[in-house]
């Protein structure tokens, strides 16, 4: 094992989402995690490999078998931290539980659910689309007709898995220090509410309108959006501080003194169209030559596939294949890709003795 976490011991019960995430991040950081995961359980998305597996060993077991829970209760009791994303209650009637592992005190118990472990939903199925509705963050993503989901990034994985994962390096570096573990509950409701921070703060003073594409920063300011290129490709425009405007207006062509003033919204749809015919004349590849490496704030809109090809995602080895590398990168313990690997109940039994 190597990387800055490979003296970290971690039991992870199998999930989807979040947890396989959260999981992953530990292992791409050398920490050692097991993975337990239940016989014969079905996948949402069937696949050959799913990298959201990679870095740990894994076994089967029925944790609903005397057999099972002893084995899950064995390896938890010298693990430093467990994973888990069952409904609040289940690991509790299984008997694996926070409070069934007094005799491991520094154990860090990392709870993933949408809801959180309390409050009148805790117990209510739903996924990172619900959990966005009821935070403010769904009703200011998209156009100003409809919400659109933003993919699942916001919820599960950024206010999901790094919110777990943040927490739980809290709560062992607390229990090192002290001797002393926790519970970590994290839910994605309250991560996607703390990533709101910005936004909720610009709406108290009254520098947010609460309506989709009227703002900075959701796609109503025409210097922050995409435009459509002659190819049917897309390019992204971020030139948000007035040099990166100017820098943006200059290689497009434009004359600023004809522009409408960009700081007055009542201007904005205008501005907007005049841009859009100018990027609609040429390609997005001709573009993107022509804008990046420069402060115009602009890029090409690659897709999944382009992606690992962009030159810039090439030499800092963003992609190994099309699998993200390990981030962020650590100078001194950097993070490294292993694959998944099943391993037997008597080897899970010898693995930490």
């Amino acid at each position: 094992m190597s990387g800055a976490l490979s003296s970290l011991r971690i039991v992870e019960i199998a999930g989807i989402g979040p947890t396989p995430f959260s999981a992953m991040w530990f292992a791409d950081h050398g920490a050692q995690v097991i993975r337990i995961a239940r016989p014969g359980s079905p996948q949402i998305f069937p696949m050959k490999r799913d990298v959201l597996d990679r870095g740990r060993n894994w076994l089967e077991l029925d944790l609903k078998s005397p057999e099972g829970r002893d084995l899950a209760r064995d390896l938890i009791g010298r693990a430093d931290a467990v994973i888990e994303g069952m409904r609040p209650g289940v690991m509790e009637r299984l008997g694996l539980g926070p409070a069934d592992f007094l005799e491991n005190p520094k154990l860090v118990y990392g709870r993933m659910t949408g809801w959180g472990q309390t409050g009148p939903l805790a117990h209510t199925a739903g996924h990172d689309l619900t959990y966005l509705a009821i935070t403010g963050a769904l009703h200011a993503i998209g156009p100003s007709d409809h919400p659109v989901p933003p993919l699942n990034l916001v919820g599960d994985f950024a206010a999901g898995s790094m919110y777990l994962v943040s927490g739980m390096l809290a709560a062992i570096l607390h229990a090192r220090e002290t001797g002393r573990g926790q519970v970590v509950d994290a839910a994605i409701t309250d991560g996607v509410a703390h990533l709101m921070a910005m936004i909720s703060g610009l709406r108290v003073n009254g520098l947010w309108r609460d309506e989709r594409g009227a703002n900075l920063l959701d796609g109503g300011a025409p210097y922050y959006t995409c435009y459509r290129c002659a190819c049917g490709g897309f390019l992204a425009i971020g030139a948000i501080e007035p040099q990166f405007w100017a820098e943006l207006i200059q290689r497009l062509d434009l004359d600023a003194t004809d522009l409408p003033d960009r700081a007055d919204p009542a201007n904005w749809l205008a501005l907007r169209q005049i841009l859009a015919t100018r990027i609609a004349a040429r390609s997005r590849d001709d573009w993107a030559a022509e804008l990046e490496g420069t402060d115009a704030c602009a890029a090409p809109v690659l897709s999944i596939d382009e992606a690992p090809q962009h030159p810039h995602n090439r030499a800092r080895g963003v992609f190994a294949g099309s699998d993200p590398r390990p981030s962020p990168l650590l100078s001194q313990t950097p993070g490294g890709l292993r694959p998944a690997q099943q391993i037997s109940t008597a080897e899970a039994r010898d693995l930490w003795r």
